[in-house]
């Protein structure tokens, strides 16, 4: 579109151009009136002619009442002859006066040689050196095809550079990075003694948890230039062209050396090789083998540091594991309740807080959250607070942001019919009373009806602290909170209804995982059951081997129906006998839509 646009405007002002020249040689005289000789001696005759100008065969005649006018004269006889001829009386004649100029050969040639000829030949030629300048423009951009698409931050970028100080967390892994960034501040001091430093540094760390940062943030402690790159930017329609861009990748880098290169993703093109589909011609396999060499291959490699960030190291090729590629892999976790408070505190430096902000109180409320979750929750608060108007960020807006992150937006206009509202009343109120009886639960925060989300109503419960295992009864716990909505529904209302889908599909994995994947099926002990394959070029975990006989089958299916039998009776059981609570609970959630923690305990303990 761009370049149609271009194109459009070239012609523009090319018609432009061919139209002002044809209008400056246009005769002005078009509009003149053109008479003949006979008339012209009538009007001398007559003293009507105030002037004549003779140019060339042209005559431009000055009537007294200043009209123009124009004739031609005989080019065999002179124009004094010629009026006599045609009668002009020698008085009258005498009386007119003739000036006479010399005819510009300009116009004659433009307009019988240049413009007929030459015109067009300039456009031709205008139009050829167009096309050809495309052409050449376009030959540069296939021969800058296999150019590297790596962005550079150089050190003097103070506004795009960071260090580790807007990092927060992460101790251990800003302890193992450490070593790099003394290597490329005081290389000879790592060399007199022998020492190399790691050619590649792996992060690994789930999604949110800083790995971008925290590279960004070794190249500014390093002060060194810091390419970066996403793995997907290899990989291109045509085949070569990843290995290419990772060959032009790293000239550039050793020209700056010491110098950080940074491939985001990197298991976008560092898969595990022959297997799936595809073969050794495959583009990414091509682009894995160059980044091979280019890390430990016969040319010496030293001043460039590797950085790769990743979520899923389980699916790597083990050759770019080996040492001599990635020596180091730094592990990065879910912030714990100090780092979320540090990262807290980094996202509100510049919003205005209330008084009453207590960022540890939000931390404690948000275990599991990743650094870019609490970024997020931040932002929600502050985007909260211009929509009321306010001026400061307080404490409610925090924490209702939390729930926001969680659940998703409130769906104000999901209106409940007054049958449904009372169901859905139960039904979290079963899930919240289930909750509270049993010891092995997280303790509740918020029970409400007000649609969030894709949920038409939900329980929250949040740690009270971080948790890093967890027990066997604590699962057992929370298959009966899973279990509780769907037996409050059938107590009640003696029939369940579609709200307690996602519960039992919920309820129905974790079972299947305690017996398949933890080992705590007490009938078939300490096991797991099934390996799963990826299929590496069309996503995770394709198809499950089944290493089990069909008798294996049989009992697991049989402990997964009793985890969550004994499960649904310990939650019947407690709804039963606390039924007037549940009541209780149900009615103030009609009244209220939502019950706050401290006014749910108020609840329990009456």
């Amino acid at each position: 579109m761009k370049n149609l646009l271009k194109n459009f405007l070239i012609i523009v002002l090319i018609f432009i151009f061919v139209s002002g020249v044809f209008s400056l040689l246009a005769d002005k005289k078009e509009t003149i009136k053109e008479i003949t000789l006979n008339e012209l001696v009538q009007q001398i005759n007559a003293g009507q002619v105030s002037q004549i100008v003779v140019t060339g065969q042209v005559l431009d005649i000055l009537l007294k009442d200043e009209t123009r006018q124009t004739a031609n004269k005989e080019s065999e006889s002179s124009l004094s002859e010629s009026l006599k001829n045609y009668g002009a009386e020698t008085a009258k004649l005498q009386q007119v006066p003739i000036e006479i100029k010399q005819d510009s050969g300009w116009k004659f040639w433009l307009g019988s040689v240049v413009l007929p000829f030459l015109l067009p030949v300039l456009l031709m030629g205008a139009f050829l050196w167009y096309m050809m300048r495309q052409a050449q423009r376009g030959a540069g951009q296939s021969f800058g095809f296999t150019k590297s698409l790596a962005r550079m931050i150089m050190p003097e970028d103070k506004k795009q550079s960071t260090t580790f100080a807007s990092v927060a967390g992460l101790k251990e892994a800003k302890e193992e990075l450490n070593e790099v960034v003394d290597f490329l501040r005081h290389p000879k001091k790592f060399i007199d003694i022998g020492a190399k430093i790691p050619k590649g540094v792996l992060l690994i760390g789930p999604p949110g948890c800083g790995k971008t940062l925290l590279a960004r943030a070794v190249s500014g402690e390093a002060n060194v230039p810091f390419y970066h790159i996403s793995g997907s930017e290899f990989v291109e329609l045509f085949v070569g062209v990843g290995s290419a861009r990772v060959r032009d990748l790293f000239q550039n880098a050793k020209k700056s050396n010491p110098c950080i290169i940074f491939i985001d993703e990197l298991d976008a093109i560092g898969r595990q090789r022959g297997a799936g589909l595809g073969g050794g011609h495959d583009e990414r396999e091509q682009t894995l083998n160059q980044i091979l060499v280019e890390m430990d291959g016969f040319e010496p490699n030293n001043g460039v540091v590797v950085l790769a960030a990743t979520n899923r190291p389980d699916i790597l090729d083990s050759a770019l594991l080996r040492p001599g590629r990635f020596d180091r892999r730094v592990m990065l976790d879910l912030p714990d309740i100090n780092d979320r408070e540090e990262v807290l505190q980094i996202h509100a430096k510049n919003k205005p807080l209330a008084s009453d902000v207590s960022l540890r109180q939000i931390a404690e409320r948000t275990p599991g959250f990743s650094g870019a979750d609490l970024a997020n929750l931040v932002n929600e608060a502050a985007i909260s607070a211009a929509r009321q108007e306010k001026k400061e960020l307080n404490n409610l807006d925090l924490i209702n942001s939390i729930e926001k992150v969680l659940l998703g937006p409130e769906r104000k206009s999901h209106i409940l019919s007054t049958e449904e509202k009372r169901i859905a009343a139960y039904h979290e109120a079963g899930h919240a009373l289930v909750a509270a009886a049993l010891p092995q639960t997280d303790p509740v925060r918020k029970v409400s009806i007000i649609a969030r989300g894709q949920a038409a109503g939900y329980t929250l419960k949040l740690p009270e602290r971080d948790k890093h295992l967890h027990r066997r009864s604590e699962f057992v716990a929370e298959l009966s909170v899973f279990l509780a909505g769907y037996n409050a529904e059938k107590l009640v209302f003696e029939e369940v209804t579609t709200g307690a889908g996602n519960d039992l599909e919920q309820a129905t994995d974790l079972a299947r995982r305690l017996v398949m994947r933890y080992g705590m099926s007490e009938k078939l002990g300490p096991r797991t059951f099934g390996e799963t394959e990826d299929l590496i070029f069309l996503g995770k975990e394709i198809s499950t081997e089944k290493n089990y006989s069909e008798k294996v089958a049989q009992e697991i299916d049989k402990e997964v129906h009793d985890f969550i039998d004994n499960a649904g009776k310990t939650a019947q059981k407690i709804l039963t006998e606390k039924r007037a609570l549940l009541d209780k609970i149900a009615n103030r959630l009609i009244e209220k839509e939502t019950i706050e923690k401290e006014e749910f305990e108020e609840l329990i303990k009456s």
